[in-house]
């Protein structure tokens, strides 16, 4: 599961790159919000989750994880695509940023959960914590 997030980070990384050049190029910022949700929904907090999926596998296992991967990403390229339509002028796309949002926000409680229940120290590092000075 680690991996498929850090997949998909990447495109989001590319995307969002590609977005911010077009901007860049045409001196056009409207959708600057799109670009930084981009960069921090899309490709950091995907990427950070990944890592953090990689390195706690049992995290990875969880129906948790695969919530958060379903509805983040089936909800954030809608909440994208509707909050450039509601930056642009089309304001009848409201609604669709509420609900992607939503999604996203969903994903991100069930992300929450999984840490908080299965991300648990190893020994290593308890055996650390408790090395006298």
């Amino acid at each position: 599961m680690g991996i498929r997030f850090l997949k998909i980070a990447a495109i989001y990384l590319f995307v969002g790159a590609l977005l911010g050049g077009y901007m860049g190029a045409t001196e056009n910022f409207a959708l600057a919000p799109v670009h930084a949700h981009l960069a921090l929904l899309g490709w950091a907090s995907l990427a950070l989750a990944g890592l953090i999926y990689h390195l706690y596998p049992a995290a990875a296992l969880t129906p948790l994880a695969r919530i958060h991967f379903w509805l983040h990403n089936i909800g954030l390229p809608f909440f994208m695509l509707a909050l450039g339509l509601v930056l642009t002028g089309h304001t009848a796309a409201v609604p669709i940023v509420s609900i992607s949002a939503a999604s996203v926000i969903i994903g991100l409680a069930a992300f929450t959960a999984n840490v908080l229940m299965n991300v648990k120290a190893n020994n290593q590092e308890e055996a650390g914590r408790r090395t006298p000075l």
